[in-house]
């Protein structure tokens, strides 16, 4: 029961998460290329910050639960030695490489971001919603014994 209450959390968190990413994706991104007004995406991640950054917490939170709960403890972590492993393992190497792109983004693209740099942005927002949706299969592969 306790196993499936984290399903439960962690696919609720995942959705918003991998939501605000594809909305972002297909319907701002386009616009704001179209119309070269950057502004929308600021005015967007602005806005999706205060939920989406709770929701990837959640995620990290009830994902390392839940590896726990298989038997994947954090001496386990990266030692790709059975299915379940690998699936948990890569999705932690996925998490962090999306961790670097958002500190990245942060940092360095959206202060310098002008519509003659916008594919930067854009770069960046296709590569973090495909990490997402990546991170969501792979975790669909679990209940299979993972790859």
């Amino acid at each position: 029961m306790y196993h499936h209450f984290l399903l439960i959390i962690h696919l609720l968190a995942a959705t918003v998460w991998i939501g605000g990413h594809l909305i972002l994706a297909t319907r701002y991104l386009p616009e704001a290329i179209k119309t070269k007004d950057l502004e929308k995406l600021k005015t967007f991640k602005d806005k999706f910050e205060p939920i989406g950054m709770p929701s990837l917490i959640t995620l990290v939170i009830t994902g390392i639960l839940m590896a726990y709960d298989y038997d994947v403890t954090f001496t386990k972590w990266f030692s790709f030695s059975n299915g379940i492993e690998k699936v948990i393992s890569i999705k932690l190497i996925l998490f962090i490489t999306s961790l670097t792109l958002a500190i990245s983004a942060q940092l360095f693209i959206f202060p310098k971001l002008t519509p003659k740099r916008y594919h930067y942005v854009s770069i960046l927002i296709i590569v973090v919603t495909l990490i997402a949706i990546s991170m969501l299969v792979l975790g669909s592969l679990i209940r299979l014994g993972g790859i």
